[in-house]
């Protein structure tokens, strides 16, 4: 059962984009390349992806 709806409720992606957007996402990872066990290459990656109006909200009020 889904929280907020009935059983195996269908969300639209572009449901789902509006409601993630609307509230912020922020998405992580590490990218790592090591050869004999001596990391060569980190990379640690943060994006945050969020609708204009939302970043914008606290910032104009």
């Amino acid at each position: 059962m889904t929280a907020g709806g009935p059983p195996h409720a269908e969300v639209a992606l572009v449901d789902l984009l509006d409601r993630l957007l609307a509230g912020g996402v922020v998405i992580t990872g590490d990218l790592s390349l090591c050869i004999a066990d001596v990391e060569l290459v980190r990379i640690s990656l943060r994006a945050l992806l969020t609708s204009v109006e939302g970043a914008t909200e606290g910032i104009l009020t």
